[in-house]
């Protein structure tokens, strides 16, 4: 039972003003893990296993959650991310300027709220005029094109945001993209950024030639415009039907025009090819309109789109809304409705992972929606069953936009039932069948996932671990995947992250170019790509180590925190001893919570992790963090504001501070450089008073930064 004595299988249908606080941090755990499967699937693979409403709903109801409970946002909050590592086929490409997702509305009243939130930003009068322009959501591939005194350098994927992957070669083979800016006065440096997509017409005549071929068809643009320009060969991508819009840029050395429909008609000037339905709307209702009509049009265009994106068109206003998490204030994607259809639930399959949790997968009777087959859908946990009362044999509604596999919306009752309600197992699928049990959250309740109590006794789990380890986000080892790794470790070659540094080592014993499916070229392959990852960045590290509830966002937040790894490792052992002192430091750190707290000091207090971390820091050197790349006087710096501000909002200053490299936080500690200090400043305040923390009036913040 959860809260007030309510089933935890209940909560998903409690509107989030209905929630108790309790309840709400079970859902924000829930949504925080699903939400992040979802996201590597997307952006990794190309091959996404919810749907886009479903995936929207997700966010939509983590976003009002942590809303109405601001001091339960996790660490791993899906609001402080976007996107997925890059995938490792290609050089990686760090973003000057990082490419970060829009926040959505679902309805009317979402983008009327979007308008509001700017003009309180902003503090603007009722009578000043907010003008937006509003444009197609392409259903494609965001890409970024660096280029240099005019001429294309680098053409880079999204990635997860921060690095990308480097597909110049392909991109130089797409028509649509100009190898040389058009025009006179060209800033020195100019990032391009657009989407990649495949029109209608040119999949199906794909499609058409590949049946004619007999060769396998593909399943929608959108997979088959991102699989193409990640091939391997650019030959490849060239004969390949692809085309560019450009409605964006990163990183520029000058910003020829002061408004976004300008820079719109100046990158049309440039050569690049800009979408013609752009409009610039006066109003909510102009905005509104606008989308109602694309909605109707959707099906008649050329290409796939799945909503509408609303820009504030002055650039100075942009600039001072910034960003929060990882979306622009200043812009939103308004989506569209999604498609339905029913299938039958054949079975239902349980899946361990790293951590021991149990995920039950709805196998289902292949359906086509939308042009699209699907087979596989996630139940999440055994509440989620329950809720929706599934059963093998039931006819389900899923649901699906775009190219996306469906989730289960809820069971058809009118046709034909299961012949008994599905039985969540008490026991683990793997060999040693340990028992499962229902995690607890604060104050001894039961939440909703189930856990394997097996540890690193449960075989699923030991390879889970490895698995996560080279995975494309942590070590990235090219050659060493899934099947590698389950053979490994059932032929005890490798049972920990370090047993993969000693490999090469053992092969006299091992020969593995005896063992089927490898070969001497393979094998040296193998032993190169091992080789090459002895060299790794501190928040791969940190996220490698799998740590419970540190994913790549909070591992990032940890190695910016910290800097190098003996730093870190030393206030991880600290924390393990109970040093409260290392815990109000790391408590201090932004995006750092509670939960990830608890996560390392549990992690640390086992003799077998440490372990596990001094004989892999034994083969691998780890790298210190980038330094803030910003030229400001508050690069690097921590700041926290309090009381009152005058010239803008505490919202404004932060964006500010985060904008000129600083980190803002919400606590005072040692590690704080600067109090920013207004009218009606309290307990913070003394707090840095106590601790010698500069304090600063805002009049003298705005000197320190240049007004």
């Amino acid at each position: 039972m959860t809260a007030n004595n309510m089933p935890a299988h209940d909560l998903g249908k409690i509107p989030v003003s209905k929630l108790t606080e309790a309840q709400a941090k079970v859902e924000l755990k829930r949504l925080a893990a699903e939400i992040a499967a979802h996201d590597a699937r997307y952006y990794q693979e190309d091959a996404p296993t919810v749907s886009d409403a479903a995936y929207d709903a997700l966010r939509q109801r983590n976003a009002a959650i942590e809303g109405r409970f601001p001091g339960l946002v996790r660490a791993d909050s899906p609001s402080r991310r976007v996107g997925a590592m890059p995938t490792g086929k290609f050089a990686k490409v760090r973003h000057a300027v990082p490419m970060l997702s829009l926040d959505n509305a679902f309805n009317d009243e979402d983008v009327s709220d979007f308008a509001a939130r700017i003009r309180r930003f902003l503090k603007l009068d009722a009578n000043e005029a907010l003008v937006f322009t509003a444009e197609p959501k392409i259903d494609g591939l965001s890409l970024s094109l660096r280029y240099e005194d005019g001429k294309l350098v680098t053409g880079a994927t999204r990635g997860d945001g921060e690095e990308g992957e480097d597909v110049t070669a392909n991109v130089k083979t797409v028509a649509e993209i100009p190898h040389d800016l058009r025009g006179k006065n060209i800033p020195a440096v100019c990032e391009i950024r657009g989407e990649i997509y495949m029109t209608k017409v040119a999949f199906l005549e794909l499609n058409r030639r590949q049946r004619e071929a007999g060769e396998q068809l593909y399943v929608n643009p959108r997979n088959t415009a991102a699989g193409s320009l990640r091939q391997k060969d650019a030959n490849v991508t060239a004969s390949r039907p692809l085309h560019f819009f450009a409605y964006s840029w990163g990183e520029m050395s000058a910003i020829p025009e002061k408004s976004q429909s300008a820079m719109i008609e100046w990158l049309a000037k440039r050569g690049f090819k800009t979408n013609s339905l752009m409009k610039v709307c006066r109003s909510v209702e102009e905005m509104l309109a606008y989308h109602h009509d694309l909605e109707t049009r959707r099906a008649a265009l050329g290409y796939d789109i799945d909503g509408v994106v609303y820009k504030l068109n002055r650039l100075d206003w942009q600039e001072r809304l910034g960003f929060v998490s990882r979306h622009p204030r200043w812009a939103v994607a308004h989506k569209f409705a999604a498609e339905k259809a029913a299938t039958i639930v054949r079975d239902i399959e349980i899946q361990v992972g790293r951590t021991g949790a149990l995920t039950p997968v709805a196998k289902l009777e292949p359906v086509t929606v939308g042009g699209v087959v699907v087979q596989n859908a996630t139940l999440h946990n055994q509440d989620e069953i329950e809720r929706l009362g599934v059963r093998i044999g039931d006819t389900v509604t899923i649901q699906r936009a775009g190219d996306v596999i469906p989730q289960v919306l809820g069971v058809v009752e009118s046709k034909p039932r299961g012949a008994k309600p599905y039985k969540f197992p008490k026991t683990c699928p793997c060999p040693l069948k340990t028992e499962v049990v229902r995690e607890s959250i604060a104050g001894g309740e039961e939440g909703a996932r189930a856990r394997c109590t097996g540890e690193f006794a449960c075989p699923f789990q030991k390879i889970e671990h490895l698995r996560h380890f080279v995975s494309r986000r942590a070590f990235d080892i090219d050659g060493l995947g899934e099947k590698q790794i389950e053979l490994f470790f059932e032929k005890n070659w490798v049972k920990e992250p370090a047993d993969i540094f000693t490999l090469e080592a053992r092969d006299k014993k091992i020969k593995l170019e005896d063992v089927e499916g490898f070969g001497e070229v393979s094998v040296q392959n193998l032993f190169a790509a091992i080789a090459a990852r002895r060299e790794i960045s501190l928040e791969r590290f940190i996220y490698a180590l799998g740590i419970r509830h540190v994913g790549e966002t909070t591992a990032r937040a940890l190695a910016r925190g910290y800097g190098t790894w003996k730093a870190f490792h030393a206030a991880c052992l600290k924390l393990a001893k109970g040093d409260d002192e290392t815990r109000h430091e790391l408590d201090a750190l932004d995006q750092i919570g509670e939960t990830v707290i608890e996560a390392l000091a549990a992690y640390f207090a086992e003799a077998h992790n440490r372990g596990i971390v001094d004989r892999l820091t034994e083969q691998v050197r780890i790298l210190d963090a980038e330094k803030p790349k910003k030229n400001s006087p508050i690069a690097g710096k921590t700041v926290v504001f309090t009381g009152s501000l005058e010239k803008m909002t505490r919202d404004e200053a932060k964006a500010m501070a985060e904008r000129l490299g600083a980190k803002a936080a919400g606590s005072v500690s040692k590690n704080t450089d600067y109090v920013v200090a207004g009218p009606g400043a309290g307990s913070k305040l003394a707090e840095a008073k106590q601790l010698g923390v500069t304090v600063l009036t805002e009049a003298e913040w705005l000197k320190l930064v240049g007004g």
